[in-house]
């Protein structure tokens, strides 16, 4: 009776091409020609890869089919969300504390600088530029190092990177110095996004989406203490000491990631089936929980992290509709950060509604920022709580695309009372609520895109997207500090038509990831589609039949 009660781990592949079947690494010797199929047909195998003592396993299906196996995402299931992942929240969110803080400190820094400096509106767009163009270049780079390299890896070397020349650029002497180090520290910062990468391959299916969405509100926290910062240390100290502080949140991460362990799921594709096992029972004892019994399975892939990866075509059109999304949110959230100082700096928007220059007569006259503008800045930060709030109650119910058009409309319906003559207080609240809603749209592509890829490109994935979205961050400051001095209402039609196409890409995205498992390689995800279309044509035909036999009797 034991024999019949044991379950069997059988794996079904659709194999469309006799090469990919090879690659795969699916051993098929002493079969016939019939058993292992030419083109089209579906292959069963009872486990393919690497068993739990690293050696290189494949057992057709008929020979040691009672042995029993599991995959990382089973034991992740398993053990369940619990103590270690706790941990890792905190430790992966001092990461983001640090991104936070830098991109909030340029708000703050360039309004100083264009009256502490004497500088013209386009050098105080570039302090912000060159920021993003740094990360531009870095994410694909420490993408690429954290699918090859691991995860941990990218992710500390580029802290290390950005902690280094965040303390540098304090001591800037002059303006071009201050560009090329704060250059060198958005590069660093571009390596910030593998913290969800490495989070996320940590949490099972059921709650990845709430968990990751925890991360947000380290960001959140990290926005919040830069204005108080500022707030303290700017009119006493000055901006060089700000900056100095502003890098600590990095050091604190250095000083507890070595507890940091990598991905199980990284360790399996590079054939280290015995460190992704001491991983996953580290997780487990720490939880409380029991690991599954039997071996850990997977595929082991050699060639990781190439960009053709990202365009294959089941891919493509995610890819090409993702970085449009990560591209509009970040031009929008950034936008809006920028905004808000600006539009609190030019007096009653009335005035600039109605046709008048927000820029004064001397293009070096300055204002520098007061207490209430702080006070403000701090109140419409604080939106970003109530967006990572409203994200976590919609992420798991409607979906993550919904999610996403739900943001990018909501922003653009927020923006359209700026096109009014309005007062401080009521930009002030619409600023709050665009905010609120453009930070939970963020948070959801950096929820969306580590879903939707397999762990042989996750990484490159991520980093690539940031980059992309990086191209907006650097354009926006052009718009909302030079392009406003011009014309409030046309800096305004940007935000609100780049959201609204946002909204459209979002809910063209083909894949919904909501309680889909983390894929492993791209072949999963060719496997699961095909063998769902063989399902579907199967459902067909028998209904076919029964309609037959119906009509015959």
């Amino acid at each position: 009776m034991d024999l019949w009660s044991r379950k069997d781990n059988v794996t079904y592949k659709w194999w469309t091409n006799h090469e990919v079947r090879f690659r795969s690494g699916v051993n098929l010797v002493g079969h016939s020609d019939e058993d292992q199929g030419i083109d089209n047909e579906i292959c069963t195998i009872a486990s393919a890869g690497v068993d739990s003592e690293g050696r290189q396993s494949a057992t057709v299906s008929g020979l040691d089919q009672h042995e029993e196996t599991f995959t990382v995402d089973e034991a992740l299931e398993a053990i369940g969300f619990g103590k270690f992942q706790w941990k890792m929240s905190v430790v992966t969110g001092l990461s983001w504390v640090a991104d936070a803080m830098e991109m909030m400190i340029l708000s703050i820094l360039a309004p100083q600088l264009h009256c502490e400096w004497k500088l013209p509106g386009y050098q105080v767009a570039l302090i912000t530029s060159v920021v993003f163009a740094g990360m531009g270049v870095g994410s694909p780079l420490w993408g690429n190092v954290s699918d090859t390299y691991g995860r941990k890896t990218g992710l500390t070397m580029s802290i290390c990177w950005a902690l280094t020349y965040g303390v540098l650029s304090s001591f800037a002497p002059v303006y071009g110095w201050l560009l090329f180090l704060r250059g060198l520290v958005g590069f660093g910062i571009g390596g910030v996004p593998q913290a969800v990468t490495l989070y996320s391959e940590f949490l099972p299916v059921k709650s990845r989406g709430t968990y990751v969405m925890l991360i947000a509100a380290f960001w959140a926290i990290g926005s919040v203490f830069e204005v108080l910062l500022a707030l303290l240390i700017m009119p006493t100290l000055g901006w060089r000491w700000l900056l100095f502080f502003s890098s600590l949140p990095m050091a604190v991460f250095l000083c507890f990631c070595h507890w940091l362990p990598e991905s199980p799921r990284f360790h399996l594709l590079t054939g280290k089936t015995g460190k992704a096992m001491e991983t996953l029972a580290r997780i487990a004892k720490d939880n409380g929980k029991p690991m599954p019994k039997g071996k850990l399975v997977g595929n082991q892939q050699n060639e990781r992290g190439r960009i053709k990866d990202l365009f294959t075509p089941q891919y493509r059109k995610t890819t090409l509709l993702l970085w449009f999304i990560w591209f509009a949110n970040a031009f929008s959230y950034f936008g809006i950060v920028l905004l808000t100082t600006e539009l609190f700096q030019a007096g009653p928007l009335c005035t600039a509604i109605q046709g008048a220059k927000i820029e004064p007569s001397c293009s070096l006259e300055c204002k520098y920022l007061t207490s209430s503008d702080y006070k403000d800045l701090l109140w419409t930060t604080l939106a970003e709580f109530p967006g990572i709030l409203l994200i976590l109650l919609a992420i798991d119910r409607i979906g993550r695309k919904k999610s996403l058009a739900l943001c990018f409309f909501m922003f653009s319906l927020c923006i359209l009372p700026l096109f009014a003559c309005i007062g401080r207080l009521s930009v002030t609240i619409c600023i709050f609520i665009a905010r609120a809603f453009i930070s939970g749209g963020f948070q959801v592509a950096f929820v969306y895109t580590p879903e939707v890829y397999p762990t042989e490109t996750r990484a490159l994935a991520m980093g690539t997207s940031s980059a992309v979205s990086r191209v907006g961050a650097l354009i926006t400051p052009f718009v909302a500090q030079v392009m406003l001095r011009q014309s409030v209402r046309a800096t305004l039609s940007f935000y609100l038509i780049f959201c609204l196409l946002g909204g459209v890409a979002s809910l063209l995205l083909p894949i919904e990831t909501l309680g889909r498992v983390l894929q492993e390689s791209c072949l999963d995800q060719e496997a699961g589609q095909q063998t769902g279309t063989t399902n579907q044509t199967n459902k067909t035909a028998h209904s076919s039949d029964q309609r037959l036999n119906i009509r015959k009797e």
